[in-house]
């Protein structure tokens, strides 16, 4: 599973913004698909098969992430997570490609689950959208439909920018 580490990591980066975090979700990801192996039908991808165990993991964590939060809330607590945390390397004036980055990486993130996984798999992690659709249990056609609304999402969101830059890849 070692030559599988680097691009899922990638992946699973994508999901959580937080690199600590996302080294520990591969781990769960890797320790998932080791304990499965038994039950891998080895007529289908290996690598749709462990991408799908990563997205299962992002989440859970996800749902975790949020019940945390609401637990902070409840208590008058703040979770300390700001916009500058999304650029804490970032020099004060900040350029435009990064406030650009910034700001679509955010858009991304605060899309439903539903359109925002069939655009990271399509226009991130250039899967086809056969791959993408195996992944996510769907047809191609519903990925397709669903990227071009996550697409039309984000421009709504981002004030009509140019968004030329994600293309996902079809067929």
């Amino acid at each position: 599973m070692t030559n599988h580490k680097y691009w899922l990591y990638r992946y699973v980066r994508r999901y959580i913004h937080d690199q600590d975090d996302a080294y520990d979700i591969l781990q769960e990801s890797f320790t998932a698909a080791w304990s499965a192996l038994a039950r891998f039908d080895n007529n289908r991808s290996f690598t749709i098969w462990l991408r799908r165990i990563a997205l299962n993991k992002c989440r859970d964590y996800g749902r975790r992430q949020k019940v945390y939060k609401t637990a902070l809330a409840l208590f008058g607590i703040s979770s300390g997570m700001t916009e500058s945390d999304y650029a804490s390397d970032a020099p004060e004036d900040i350029n435009d490609a990064q406030e650009t980055f910034i700001k679509l990486r955010k858009a991304v993130a605060d899309l439903p689950t539903s359109l925002r996984d069939p655009l990271i798999l399509t226009a991130f992690e250039n899967l086809s959208h056969k791959q993408a659709g195996d992944v996510l249990g769907l047809s191609p056609k519903a990925i397709e439909l669903r990227v071009y609304r996550a697409k039309k999402a984000l421009e709504a969101i981002l004030d009509h920018s140019d968004l030329s830059t994600i293309s996902g890849r079809s067929g």
